[in-house]
């Protein structure tokens, strides 16, 4: 294990990581390698999250359970003990066998398959701040090795709000002015059985799952975000967790889509009833929520924001929030400097990306 000198250092490339690197990938595998310089494991999972749902999507993992990821994503979504959606800023990491009291057994993910694969400890973190949850990144160790330690949880927890900071960036990042173009005419459909087997898809969802999850050569498209929406359904029925099953996730070029998991077949949860995950183009409305957490908004700058996306010029904007022309004019400057641009018409391209 590094010592302290060694973490401080670690702690300075992290912070020049996150400064420099711009787009949401990059950042996670050049962090996922300086933090293995100092804190060792042999597993990752770190996924994006939609910063008001908590909902994950476009994963990166290597973890040995990769052909069981409906089974892995369908537990992590079941069980209570150290859920990231439980932590937050003030205590972003937890560790499963200090968390549990040595007896692991208490995870119903660790109980049910991470036992299997002889995992003996994970250390999880959230990247959470006032404007949402932007990620979460899970270490899994070996029963072979010695359990994360004390340091090694200080370490990723002094880590978490210049990465949480960075993630949030990196998804403002993506609000760019795209091609007006129509890129599909509506949603498209997976089928997923209780356990989250894929039953059915509609032509145009394979296409769209093999750019949410590239393939391995020679193997079908992974639709690992659409397993994460539909394993929150079956968290909500379940009484883990109470936030939507849907997820709003950036795909290229400025591109917002929408995932969404219902049952199919009756409003009552029951194991005899598919899982449907919808896949389309997000709204202006849902963009322009991600955008305003993203740029860091103030309730006040958002709700202009809003009501200039639906229409009103600064004179109706006042009148509905009963604020004077001049205090919606001293939120638009604001809203400017935060998202660098200089006027109405380019506020509004970039953040419905047309």
């Amino acid at each position: 294990m590094a010592g302290t000198a060694a973490r401080d250092r670690s702690r300075e490339r992290v912070r020049r990581i996150c400064e420099s690197v711009g787009d949401a990938r990059d950042l996670r595998l050049r962090l996922l390698e300086e933090i293995r310089r100092v804190v060792d494991f042999d597993a990752y999972a770190f996924l994006l999250t939609d910063p008001e749902t908590a909902v994950g999507s476009l994963p990166l993992a290597d973890v040995p359970c990769l052909r069981e990821l409906p089974r892995l994503i369908r537990l992590k979504y079941l069980t209570p003990v150290n859920r990231w959606t439980a932590l937050d800023a003030s205590a972003p990491v937890t560790l499963l066998q200090e968390a549990t009291g040595g007896n692991p057994s208490d995870s119903l993910l660790w109980r049910e398959l991470l036992r299997e694969y002889r995992v003996g400890d994970v250390a999880s973190s959230v990247f959470r701040d006032r404007f949402g949850c932007w990620g979460f990144l899970d270490l899994w160790r070996s029963d072979a090795a010695p359990r994360f330690g004390p340091a090694e949880a200080l370490y990723l927890t002094r880590i978490a709000d210049v990465v949480t900071g960075a993630l949030r960036r990196c998804q403002a990042n993506t609000f760019v002015t795209r091609d007006p173009r129509p890129r599909h005419p509506g949603p498209v459909v997976l089928l997923l059985s209780h356990d989250l087997r894929v039953l059915g898809q509609t032509p145009e969802a394979h296409e769209y799952l093999r750019v949410l999850v590239p393939p391995d050569r020679g193997r079908a498209p992974i639709p690992a975000s659409a397993y994460n929406v539909a394993a929150q359904l079956l968290a909500r029925e379940d009484g883990v967790d109470p936030h939507p099953a849907s997820a709003r996730m950036h795909l290229a070029d400025g591109l917002w889509l929408v995932l969404r998991a219902a049952r199919i077949g009756s409003a009552r949860p029951s194991e005899e009833w598919n899982i449907a995950v919808t896949i389309e183009e997000a709204s202006p409305g849902e963009r322009v929520g991600v955008f305003a957490r993203a740029f860091g908004l103030s309730a006040r700058e958002a709700e202009v924001l809003g009501r200039l996306v639906a229409g009103g010029d600064t004179r109706e904007v006042a009148g509905r929030m009963f604020l004077s022309e001049y205090t919606v004019q001293d939120h638009l400057k604001s809203v400017f400097a935060k998202t660098a641009v200089h006027s109405r018409r380019a506020l509004l391209a970039r953040a419905l990306g047309a």
